[in-house]
């Protein structure tokens, strides 16, 4: 990374380690916040063991569930009950089980396209934020979980669509996808994922190492875009961290 850029890098031995140190990320952004508090999850491969493990009686009692709110970071414009819904992973593995109902935030899949889907789960958002405009003091979100896609993507934000580029919407519809699953997406845009405490990316494996790379040198990519009005913070381990981008 070019000197004084503000994102962190974390580096972990190996999987479990990543997610130990994302969750002790998570708990501590909770602490921070003593009133309500806004996670906003991520799907794909990354977080599954970061989910796993919050639903493990270790760590799941340390979580003040009526205190915490789940949203989406993006969706698959698929059913809730297809394998492939993001929010649905993260459902099965720990929020059925330990979060309020009413504490989880799902995109709607149920409506007639991504861009009523879109404009639905923005109303929601604004309704929780209790207000129409983001303002940078007040972050909408304590946590955003993010990944990075093989093209750069991160979100449901892909490299050259429009919905990179939004500025006005908090969420916006994505007619198709640049990666597999090849399916209709739903994406909050980068203005809303900035509104953060904390941006924490997980990224693992030597599969991500050319991605990473070209991210953190800041290349033109969605994934480089993104970046949290608070703290930036890249958790990676090992096998996709290039030589010369250490972390602590």
């Amino acid at each position: 990374m070019a000197a004084g850029d503000p994102r962190k890098i974390i580096t972990a031995a190996d999987a479990a380690a990543m997610a130990e140190a994302a969750a002790g990320r998570v708990l501590a952004r909770i602490a921070e916040n003593t009133g309500r508090v806004a996670i906003c999850l991520t799907g794909g491969s990354s977080p599954k063991a970061l989910y796993e493990l919050l639903a493990t009686g270790a760590w799941r009692t340390k979580i003040p569930w009526e205190r915490v709110h789940w949203f989406i970071g993006d969706e698959r414009f698929v059913s809730v009950h297809d394998a492939r819904n993001n929010m649905a992973m993260a459902r099965g593995i720990f929020l059925d089980e330990c979060a309020p109902a009413s504490h989880i935030h799902p995109i709607p899949t149920d409506v007639a396209n991504p861009d009523e889907a879109a404009a639905r789960y923005e109303a929601e958002l604004k309704s929780f934020y209790g207000g129409v405009t983001l303002d940078p003091a007040r972050p909408l979100f304590d946590l955003v979980l993010m990944g990075i896609g093989p093209d750069g993507h991160t979100a449901s934000l892909f490299p050259g669509y429009p919905a990179v580029d939004e500025t006005a919407r908090w969420v916006a519809g994505v007619p198709q996808a640049n990666v597999e699953p090849f399916v209709p997406r739903v994406s909050l845009t980068l203005p809303a994922l900035a509104s953060c405490r904390e941006m924490l990316f997980e990224v693992s494996g030597a599969g991500k190492r050319a991605i990473l790379t070209r991210v953190l040198a800041g290349e033109n990519l969605p994934a480089s875009r993104a970046r949290s009005n608070g703290e930036t913070v890249f958790l990676v381990d090992a096998a996709a961290l290039a030589e010369g981008f250490g972390g602590s």
